[in-house]
């Protein structure tokens, strides 16, 4: 019975995921919300309560499901903080000119952090 179990340990630690071509992971949350992940360079780990994959975290309670999917799933729109604009790496008015972080004025711009790009609208 000992060696069964280590067997099937051993063959447990040696299995791979294989996602075929899905670009995200995609959590769901039990308040429905989904938040995807791209699997480039993913990393997942738990501490606790807490599953932390990249710059996202999520208590384990609060999570329903999660899939492998080919498109971003994430659900709705995010608020970017202040520190976020100042992390930019560009920012485009919709008229696709450059513009820099002091010149922000009431209106919508395309924002390039190491997160994400963004679109955003300042009021």
């Amino acid at each position: 019975m000992k060696k069964l179990l280590l067997l099937l340990m051993v063959w447990a630690g040696t299995l791979t995921v294989h996602a075929d071509d899905y670009t995200f992971l995609t959590f769901e949350t039990t308040d429905g919300e989904k938040i995807s992940v791209s699997l480039e360079s993913l990393t997942l780990s738990i501490s606790g309560t807490t599953l932390t994959t990249g710059s996202q975290s999520f208590t384990l309670s609060n999570l329903s499901k999660m899939y492998f999917s080919y498109t971003d799933e994430t659900d709705g729109i995010k608020e970017v903080t202040r520190d976020a604009l100042d992390e930019a790496t560009e920012i485009y008015d919709l008229q696709g000119h450059k513009v820099s972080n002091e010149q922000l004025k009431k209106g919508v711009y395309i924002v390039k952090t190491k997160q994400g790009t963004y679109k955003i609208a300042m009021k």
